[in-house]
């Protein structure tokens, strides 16, 4: 499946990148990680989605940080979509949230734990937007095809699916990078999380962990992989992020790092 998203064009002969904070913490952070993605991304002919949860519902910890308020939240991303000039997406968590949302989100994103909910993704799916449905941690690629038919009996086929790995143990992510060819085989898009699947959940002390010194590697067998998508979250300074900080890698090596992705796949053209 083909389809444009605000003149982005899903192509298996490139990528995109769905990249952002993990959550709006201030207007001036966030437009700042807007600005320099933007820059980065024309330099490199990316095409670039910018992405910011403006609601952090699906805490480990009753005590963790879930936003600054809706209103304000979404009026930032708004202005990141007008005066920055980017697509941008946010995650929702409840059916009433879709219409809101689908004012401001060129594309929808479905949080793994609730890719099964079927009301939730059949909401998402009248808004008309892009649908991305993040695999669940307790799913296989295979079961992904019954998450993209909730949408498309809704009319909507725009749909992209979001490999972030599955449970291992109590407190860790793998990848099987057979999943990113199981749910091409749907004919939608596939993004590959490289932060979330480096997450190390349900930690004694209430806050999720992470592995952020693999999101490089994962990226890069991501793109081999031939995903059409990487999504990648970034803080200027991670150590300081109100929400997912050991996920998010440092924003001044994202330049770097697309540049080795750029680099792979035009190699994989070449083959």
């Amino acid at each position: 499946m083909i389809f444009d998203i605000n003149k982005i064009k899903t192509s298996s002969n490139s990528f995109f990148l769905i990249a952002g904070p993990c959550a709006i913490e201030n207007e001036e952070i966030t437009c700042q990680i807007a600005q320099e993605l933007k820059d980065m991304c024309l330099e490199l002919s990316i095409p670039l989605v910018f992405k910011a949860s403006y609601r952090k519902a699906n805490r480990t910890s009753y005590g963790s940080f879930t936003g600054i308020g809706d209103d304000k939240a979404l009026s930032i991303l708004r202005k990141i979509k007008h005066d920055i000039g980017l697509s941008v997406t946010t995650d929702i968590h409840e059916s009433h949230e879709a219409e809101v949302v689908a004012e401001v989100a060129d594309i929808i994103q479905i949080p793994a734990f609730l890719c099964r909910q079927t009301d939730l993704l059949i909401a998402a799916a009248k808004t008309g937007k892009v649908v991305n449905v993040k695999k669940g941690q307790f799913m296989s690629g295979y079961s992904m095809i019954k998450a993209a038919e909730k949408i498309i009996t809704q009319g909507n086929e725009k749909v992209i699916l979001t490999e972030r790995g599955n449970s291992f143990g109590y407190g860790d992510l793998v990848v099987d990078m057979r999943n990113i060819a199981i749910m091409q085989n749907t004919g939608h898009p596939v993004v590959l999380d490289c932060t979330h699947a480096n997450q190390r959940p349900n930690q004694s002390s209430g806050v999720t962990e992470g592995t952020a010194q693999f999101i490089d590697l994962l990226a890069r067998s991501g793109i081999a992989a031939g995903a059409e998508g990487i999504f990648i979250e970034t803080h200027p300074d991670p150590s300081t992020a109100l929400s997912d900080g050991s996920n998010m890698l440092p924003l001044s090596e994202i330049k770097p790092l697309l540049e080795r992705l750029v680099k792979i796949k035009k190699a994989l053209r070449d083959v």
